[in-house]
């Protein structure tokens, strides 16, 4: 689940980066499975490196997580944004972003397992979902497609309806992914002030390949 880092010149820098993705890589295992309570020692042997090593990178456990929640948001953030960037429309784009994430649950139950044990850092943190989620509800306002008196309320309801959505995509698995998404999401359009019929055709508008190769 890893982002793919810029390849290091050297080979003391290649053998530094590659050790760095070990552990960010098993701690995004860990923290998929729940299990962030344990030992440094296990986190180095699942990501079959030192124990010295880790403290070349990483001053505390908790600093590792939140380095691991953070690169694998990014990383989907930015495939998210590749996939919309050719969208001219805010509310399209917004909707485009949070159909696909509210599919995630299902497609990668994995990285859906990171976003639900990680909620509260979730909505505050300064880069992966929620500063996207607030950048699009904002261009939307921006251009008198939403009408939205708080953007902080805005963003976090929008942000609420995707984790409650994946938490009833593993409560449920035999739960239809796409109709229960795309009706929430037009209901967060109309929410945001689109008139229903707008909403609707939004909101069932065809979804980029997320398999596809994107551009980098």
């Amino acid at each position: 689940m890893t982002s793919a880092p810029t390849q290091p010149t050297n080979r003391l820098d290649r053998r530094k980066a590659q050790t760095r993705a070990a552990l960010i890589g098993a701690a995004q295992t860990l923290i998929a499975e729940g299990r962030t309570s344990v030992p440094i020692l296990e986190i180095t042997q699942a990501a079959d490196v030192g124990m010295g090593s880790f403290y070349n990178h990483f001053e505390t456990k908790e600093q590792l997580f939140e380095a691991a929640v953070e690169a694998v948001m990014e990383a989907y953030g930015q495939r998210v944004d590749r996939l919309t960037a050719e969208l001219e429309d805010p509310a399209e784009v917004f909707a485009c972003s949070f159909r696909l994430t509210g599919r995630l649950h299902r497609r990668e139950p994995e990285l859906s397992r990171v976003l639900l044990n990680n909620v509260l850092r979730l909505i505050s943190a300064e880069n992966g979902l929620a500063p996207r989620v607030r950048r699009d509800i904002t261009a939307a306002v921006d251009a008198g497609r939403f009408d939205v008196e708080d953007l902080d309320v805005a963003v976090t309801i929008t942000a609420g309806a995707l984790l409650a959505l994946g938490q009833l995509f593993h409560d449920k698995p035999d739960r239809e992914v796409e109709e229960t998404t795309d009706r929430v999401a037009e209901d967060l359009l109309r929410m945001f002030g689109l008139p229903a019929p707008s909403a609707r055709r939004i909101s069932r508008l065809p979804l980029p390949d997320f398999t596809a190769p994107t551009p980098a």
